[in-house]
């Protein structure tokens, strides 16, 4: 019932939850988006894009301040890729972050280095939740 693609590395022992659900196969996937447009309509789906974008610019501009971070993407939407010098040290600081609880980034492989990938898409995600996000982060890199 699951995606797999290289971009989306498996946690160590974490399951995922799309292993565990047939989101795929629902009927009627287009009534969530009838029913926003009908709620927000046009503008209102706008400022929320685009403040998921904001989120994750946010992010990206706060990751660029921690020592030994690098984010590697033009953050243009809602995703942010970034690496912590080298590849152990960006995966020790994925777990912290999974085993914090605050804030997750996906493991993940770009070029063949280690990554940690933050997608933006929870319409609850705003500047602040991406301080959080950051704060989050600053510690597992510290630990890390």
């Amino acid at each position: 019932m699951a995606q797999h693609a290289a971009y989306l590395a498996a946690m160590s022992g974490a399951s995922d939850p799309e292993d565990r659900v047939p989101e795929l196969s629902r009927r009627a996937r287009g009534v969530p988006v009838y029913a926003t447009l009908a709620r927000l309509g046009r503008e209102g789906v706008a400022d929320l894009v685009q403040g998921l974008a904001d989120a994750a610019t946010t992010i990206a501009e706060g990751l660029a301040t921690i020592p030994g971070a690098l984010v590697l993407n033009d953050v243009v939407y809602t995703q942010v890729c970034v690496t912590f010098g080298d590849d152990d040290r960006t995966r020790r600081v994925g777990e912290a972050l999974r085993q914090g609880g605050v804030a997750l980034a996906s493991p993940s492989e770009w070029h063949g280095r280690a990554v940690l990938r933050f997608s933006v898409s929870n319409w609850l995600t705003d500047r602040v939740e991406a301080g959080r996000t950051l704060d989050a982060v600053r510690e597992a890199a510290t630990s890390a």
